[in-house]
Formats: structure tokens, sequence, C-alpha cells
């Protein structure tokens, strides 16, 4: 096997949404950039159903076009469910000025999509190519990794670590840092639906609560092929006690409700049952000498709100000032210019994801403010991924206000 050795800029790690959005960016800027990706594309991963506030990132890195081309599934908001109270949520009627609608897509072609644009910006792509170690010397990172024609020894000025679940810098680095969020379980899988034979809004995510356990929740993503994205998040012990295969796990929670029950009659497997545990994360920076995480590889909630790809490309749309100031040689504060602005909206989303599992959340969404009510164009405004408004008062006054908001509602 041979040894190859080659210089650029910037070494991105990961080449889902955030790495090409960022691997795009920096191209089209006259950046010589790499992007390591350890799959070969197209891939799967969950993470399907978009917010409305990715669609001004994409638009900002001229990507826009090639997804809106595509035909996935419009998504113009989200419908809630318990079997006893419905609620819709129509991303129109939110607070803060931008898109109003987005898609929900299957992530192997969506993620190619966007690789593809970068590529044709400058970018190279090494696919199937793994960063096995990391040194970083003075103003320069030294990574040794394995690919497809041998092991490879790089050498480039910054890393962008976006490899999401994969976490390399994270592990390699020791970055990582213990989640304060529960352990929890995802099971999923997709299915060819029967959904155009009974009332369904495939514009809109449905989110299922189940109607005893309120901690319990099932998704329901429909795309435009007549195929469904389905799955269920709940603790693992509550999981353990249910014999049999993954997908004996999911259908069984299934069967314990009434509306996502009957909406499955008819459904069928197109894709094995597959399941992730303990995906909440954390780590000690976002950024250091000569490196930045972005999205997943750095922090990720929980995949209630659909926030994950919103998140990573905030990363990678946050990123780029700094970085491109940093390669001409200026004094870049990266707390300043790039965590502490991404942190707003992560924590926002925090907030509304621990508000959710302590029953606060469903409870204004089950039984939200008036419609003439600002502040439900407030909340409408953070589930359709505008976390990062500081005028709304649940980006800036965080728990004690919606605390406050829930003791008014219901």
């Amino acid at each position: 096997m041979s040894e190859i050795h080659a210089e650029f800029d910037v070494v991105v790690i990961g080449a889902g949404p955030a790495g090409a959005l960022a691997a795009c960016r920096l191209a089209k800027s006259g950046v010589k950039v790499l992007v390591l990706e350890k799959l070969v594309f197209p891939r799967f991963v969950i993470g399907e159903s978009l917010l409305p506030q990715s669609m001004a990132y994409l638009q900002n890195a001229d990507m826009l076009k090639a997804i809106e081309s595509a035909a996935f599934q419009t998504k113009n908001g989200a419908n809630f469910s318990d079997d006893s109270q419905f609620s819709s949520i129509d991303f129109s009627q939110k607070f803060t000025e931008g898109w109003a609608s987005t898609y929900q897509v299957k992530r192997e072609q969506f993620d190619n999509l966007l690789i593809k644009e970068a590529e044709a910006a400058g970018a190279v792509i090494w696919f199937e190519s793994s960063v096995m170690g990391i040194e970083m010397q003075g103003q320069s990172a030294s990574l040794q990794g394995l690919g497809p024609e041998g092991s490879f020894e790089l050498r480039c000025r910054f890393v962008v670590d976006a490899s999401g679940y994969g976490r390399v810098l994270p592990r390699l680095l020791d970055l990582d840092t213990p989640s304060d969020f529960p352990e929890r379980t995802a099971i999923y899988t997709h299915v060819k639906d029967d959904l155009a034979s009974k009332y369904f809004d495939r514009d809109k995510i449905l989110i299922t609560v189940h109607p005893v356990h309120s901690e319990i929740w099932f998704w329901l993503i429909p795309f435009s092929d007549g195929t469904s994205s389905i799955g269920v998040v709940a603790p693992p012990d509550s999981l353990a006690k249910i014999p049999g295969s993954l997908s004996d796990q999911l259908w069984s929670n299934i069967s314990e409700t009434s509306e996502l029950k009957e909406l499955m009659e008819g459904a069928e497997e197109c894709r094995p049952v597959n399941s992730m545990t303990g995906y909440s994360s954390k780590v000690k920076s976002l950024y250091g000498d000569n490196y930045a995480l972005l999205g997943n590889a750095g922090e990720f909630l929980d995949p209630i709100f659909s926030s994950g790809v919103t998140i990573a490309l905030k990363s990678a749309d946050l990123l780029i000032d700094p970085l491109l100031r940093e390669l001409e040689g200026e004094e870049v504060n990266w707390e300043k210019d790039f965590a502490a602005p991404l942190q707003v909206g992560v924590n926002c989303f925090r907030v509304f994801v621990e508000a959710w599992y302590s029953g606060e959340l469903q409870k204004i969404i089950f039984n939200p403010p008036e419609d003439a009510n600002p502040v439900k164009r407030m909340i409408v405004s953070i589930l359709a991924g505008y976390a990062w408004d500081e005028e709304n008062p649940f980006v800036t006054k965080g728990r004690r206000y919606l605390s406050a908001v829930a003791a008014q509602c219901g």
C-alpha cells in the first residue's frame, strides 16, 4: 500500500451538511480545501426533517437551487398528537422574518447533492478515508489516516471537524465531556406508507406523544415518493422490557397508540430497523488552536425538534468569516466570533428539549395561547429554527420565561 502526502489550507472531516456547506463556501473563497469522509455516498442517515431557518444558510452558500430542483417533500409545519389532544403548527405564523417552509428529505440524496455542490465549487473530496491521528504543530496541523489507496499524512493550516456522530476530534483530542441529558434510545426505519388512503397532511411532520408515558414519543416524516421515516424515542429500560427484535420493539410501541397505529396500517418496512442509544453529546470547547467543531461533532441535543441539521448549517455559516480572517493572518477571537453566537441558538433549543421532557412544552403546544397572542408566534419561530433571533424572549430569557408561559396554559 502506498503512502500519500499532501498539503491543504483546510481539511474538513465529514461530508455531511455542515462539512459540505463549509467546504463549498471556503472553496468559493479561493481556499484549498479537502473533505475526508469515511463512508461512500450516498449513504443512509436520519435527521430527515429540516427547519425553515436552514434554508437561509443554504441560500448563503448558493446551494439552494440544487435542493429546490430535487423534488423533495415540502414542509410547512408540524402536527402534534397524544390521541386525546391535537395541535397544528404552521410555520407561516412565526414571529421572526424569514423562510416559512422547507423540506423533508432522504438524507442520502440530500447530503449527496450538497457534497457534489462543494466538489463543483472546487473542494477535493476523498471518500472511504478515516482520520486515525492528529498532531497540532504551531500554526499547522498534521493528520494521519487511511484511505482506499493506503495510508496518508496531510498537513494543513486548519482542521474543521464536521464528522457528526463520528466525533473524530473530540475522541482524538480528549474534548468529550458528559452530556447532562438522560440517556435515550431511538429506534427507526423507513416504510412504504399507505397514507394516501388516509386523512394525513404530508406537508407536516407528525409528532405523537405516547398516550400514557409522555416521555415516549414518535416521529412520522413523509417523503415525496410514498415512503416515510418512522421512529420512536424512549428510555432504554422501557424498550428493554419488550422482547424480540428492534422491529418488534418499534411496532409494539406504535400499537399502544391509536392515531399513529391507524396511520401505519398497511405500511411495510423498506429498510432494516436500526437504533441509536446515548446520542446526546457535549464537548469542553468548540474550538482550539487550528481547529473548530461543527454540528453534532460539537454538541447534539435530541431529535425532538429536528434541530440537528439547522445547528450544523448554522455552525458552518458562522465558521466562514473568522476562518477566512485567520487564514489571512488576522487575530481571531473564536469565542466571540464563533462559539458564543452559536451557543445562543443551541441553548435555546436545549431549553425547549428540557421543557418537552418535563412536560411544560407539551402543555404549551397542546394548550397554546390564542392566535392573536404574540407568544404563540414566538414559539412557532423557535420550532421553525429561528433560535438565534434575540428579539424573541424565548431566546434571551430561556427556561424562566418558558415556565412562566406554561403556567398560564391549559
